[in-house]
């Protein structure tokens, strides 16, 4: 069976590193923050271009602390997508504001700046712009309506890393920005984990109290936070794989060339890449009008495949009746859950497999003529 992601995988390829960086924590007898995690988060803030990286337990919780640093909670709205993991809007209900979803480009299924300004009213505080799928959303018209209408903007780079927006890494262009370190993801750990980066020392500085119970450097609360930090084993394995974090994403760009290559002519519409950014390719995501049956024939060819997301967060139980949408609802949102599918694509997945998904593809149309 070739799944459609594997961390098993992934751990493999970086298995002596990993295993020199576990031995090195379990050794040093620090098992909560500590230089690991101090180490990592420079590293990962020099890596993204910017002042400031706070480690913390997942990266629903870099999203909720962020919006809480920006003092964003009961009465405010917060602009986001209805297509995206759900944890997005989750981590706005946290902080006790309301998420209004608005809905996404039909070519790149990011956020679709054309919808905010109709979702604007005084009592919206910040948009959240998700870098679905490892494809920055458009930065440039999001921070210009951020701007002049004075919100916050935060960039939901959970599936993003490594991407970059122009000549800049992704997470640099918001006021603040969020990162999943989940298995499965482009820097993945083996473990949860998250990390909020920002170029604003003060906010930073919130941060870090708050990821902790509120405690400043006496232990003294200015504001009630959580318990949330990164833990020194996750922090440890992040640095050995983050070296090779491009290497991995450029491996993921070649498999998305040869799917493009070899599924040429087929009816599907295949993730289009925003002029002028580097796609993270953390998924490969194609679109057709017989998802279902498509994803049935590779399950029968023993090709792992998913959908991300079958059910918009605004169609969710217990997320339907706290969000806003608006009364034409979302369109392009609602065609693409019925249509999308993620094929296999890991740095690890070999030639051969990437050319059996192309020719079980091939094999399906041909039949369907």
């Amino acid at each position: 069976m070739i799944p459609w992601a594997s961390p098993l995988a992934q751990y493999r390829a970086h298995e002596s590193a990993i295993k020199a960086a576990v031995a090195r924590v379990l050794d040093s007898g620090v098992y909560i923050l500590g230089n690991e995690v101090e180490s990592f988060e420079r590293e990962f803030a020099d890596y993204c271009a910017t002042g400031h990286a706070i480690g913390v337990a997942s990266g629903t919780d870099a999203l909720i602390l962020g919006l809480r640093a920006l003092d964003i909670g009961p009465g405010d709205e917060v602009i986001t997508v209805s297509h995206t993991a759900v944890a997005t809007a989750a981590a706005v209900l946290a902080t006790g504001a309301t998420p209004v979803l608005v809905d996404v480009d039909p070519n790149f299924y990011t956020i679709d700046p054309s919808r905010i300004e109709e979702a604007l009213n005084p009592r919206t505080k910040a948009i959240i712009a998700v870098h679905l799928y490892g494809q920055a959303a458009d930065l440039d018209a999001l921070a210009a309506i951020a701007k002049r209408r004075g919100l916050r903007l935060i960039e939901d780079c959970a599936q993003a890393a490594g991407a970059r927006y122009g000549n800049r890494p992704v997470g640099g262009i918001g006021d603040i920005a969020c990162f999943s370190f989940y298995p499965t993801k482009n820097l993945g750990a083996i473990g949860d984990g998250g990390m909020v980066i920002t170029a604003d020392a003060a906010l930073a500085s919130r941060v870090r109290r708050l990821r902790q119970y509120g405690w400043d450097e006496t232990r003294e609360i200015e504001a009630p936070g959580l318990n949330s930090r990164l833990d020194p084993l996750q922090a440890a394995i992040l640095h050995a794989k983050l070296p090779q974090l491009d290497a991995d994403n450029e491996r993921r760009a070649a498999i998305a060339k040869a799917y493009e290559q070899g599924l040429a002519g087929l009816p599907l519409a295949m993730p289009a890449a925003r002029r002028h950014t580097q796609h993270a390719y953390h998924l490969y995501v194609i679109a057709c009008d017989d998802r279902d049956a498509l994803a049935k024939h590779l399950g029968a060819d023993q090709i792992g495949c998913a959908v991300h997301y079958p059910v918009p967060v605004h169609l969710q139980k217990g997320y339907a009746e706290r969000a806003i949408v608006p009364k034409h609802g979302l369109p392009v949102t609602a065609r693409l859950a019925g249509r999308i599918l993620s094929l296999p694509i890991y740095p690890e997945l070999s030639a051969e497999n990437v050319e059996r998904v192309i020719t079980s593809l091939r094999r399906y149309y041909k039949a369907a003529k």
